[in-house]
């Protein structure tokens, strides 16, 4: 079959791999599961295909527009909002804030430089130009020497008064203090308190700690450690014995039983579980695709008979019923009616304008029988603009001429 051939390998092999044997277990078991996974599988693929088509229709029938819809929304309540913010609040917002800050910042600062920097560079310049530059390198000379000379004079009398305070306060000071105070206190605190300290300390507490150490810490120390040696022994040897014991044991009631069973039971159930597993795939996808091909088959099926059931007698009649009778319809019935319909509204209209203009007339009638003929008064200027006069024999004007002269 030409299915099979497709399910197998290359070159007409198994599934199993590039030449590899099949044995009759794996023969025994691949049919019938093929047949019962075609059976199951091909209603499941037929609803498949069933519900992929409604979800298509339903899709462009109402999917589509409500998304549009829902865009529509969307926009209207989350863009246009924003956009009209931006547009009608901000913007303005901004263009105020600018002409603000243009008004409180700019301008005062212009007019700052224009009326008030400006001036005062320019006087400094001429205050440069006119009165220090007159005096010349003499007198700048003469002011940078007075300078210097002033901050010499400065420097040495602080320098001197800085030595004098040095040598007068400062040094007599310090030796006093240091012979007279600090000396005398270092050896009376040395020699009445330190050495003191020191031998009690020696004698009360270094001297009995080290014969304490010697003659009875070392010994105890040493019986101690030799016994913990001696436990220590025993205990190892205890738990070599245990360890050995149980390694034994577990071996003997674990490792053993769980080798034979993962050889003898759990190996080959295994091995046909995993040829039954992969059979069954094999299987599974062998009944969706023909399931597939069934579904089609079936689905163009349904499409032609439909077609031919219900499409093509609508179409007929369509074509040689309803055409037809909506064409004597309308050559017949409605086009005369529309211009029977056009010609009673052109009556009806030329009436009303009779009857307009015969009452118009009638009321001039009335008006010019109680009061008189009135006095013709002048047309009013019209906003239009005057037709030009067309070009004569005692005329030099032309139409474009007396357009634009007018």
């Amino acid at each position: 079959m030409e299915l099979e051939k497709r399910s197998q390998g290359p070159a007409g092999r198994g599934p199993g791999g590039a030449g590899a044997p099949e044995g009759c277990l794996v023969v025994a078991i691949r049919m019938p599961v093929r047949i019962v996974a075609l059976v199951l599988v091909v209603p499941v693929r037929m609803a498949w295909d069933a519900l992929a088509a409604a979800g298509r229709v339903l899709y462009r029938t109402v999917g589509r527009p409500v998304g549009r819809a829902l865009a529509w929304l969307a926009r209207a309540v989350c863009v246009w909002p924003f956009v009209a913010l931006w547009r009608w609040v901000l913007v303005p917002a901004g263009r105020g804030l600018a002409w603000l800050a243009r008004m409180l910042v700019a301008v005062p600062a212009g007019w700052a430089r224009r009326y008030l920097l400006a001036p005062l560079g320019r006087g400094l310049v001429w205050l440069y130009a006119r009165v220090l530059t007159p005096l010349g390198q003499g007198g700048w000379w003469l002011l940078r020497s007075s300078g210097a000379v002033l901050a010499a004079v400065g420097t040495g009398l602080w320098a001197g008064a800085v030595w004098l305070g040095r040598r007068l306060v400062v040094v007599p000071v310090r030796w006093a203090v240091r012979y007279l105070v600090v000396v005398p206190v270092r050896w009376a605190v040395v020699y009445l308190v330190v050495v003191p300290v020191r031998r009690l300390v020696r004698y009360l507490v270094v001297v009995p700690a080290l014969w304490l150490y010697a003659r009875v810490l070392t010994p105890a120390g040493r019986a101690f450690a030799s016994c913990a040696r001696g436990v220590a022994w025993l205990v190892g040897v205890v738990l070599t014995g245990g360890a050995a014991a149980l390694l034994w044991s577990g071996r003997v009631l674990l490792l053993v039983p769980a080798a034979a069973l993962r050889r003898w039971v759990l190996v080959p159930v295994g091995r046909v579980l995993g040829v039954v597993g992969r059979e069954l795939g094999q299987a599974l996808g062998h009944a969706w695709r023909v399931a597939g091909y069934v579904s089609s088959a079936v689905g163009r099926f349904l499409a032609a008979l439909f077609r031919w059931v219900v499409v093509e007698p609508v179409r007929w009649v369509y074509r040689a019923v309803l055409t037809p009778v909506g064409h004597v319809v309308r050559d017949a019935v409605l086009r005369p009616a529309a211009q029977a319909v056009r010609d009673a509204g052109r009556a009806a209209r030329q009436a009303l304008a009779a009857a307009r203009e015969t009452v118009r007339q009638a009321r001039a009638d009335v008006r010019r029988a109680l009061f008189g003929e009135l006095p013709q008064r002048d047309a009013p200027a019209s906003r239009e603009p005057r037709r030009p006069a067309g070009r004569t024999l005692d005329g030099s004007t032309t139409a474009l001429t007396h357009l634009t002269k007018d």
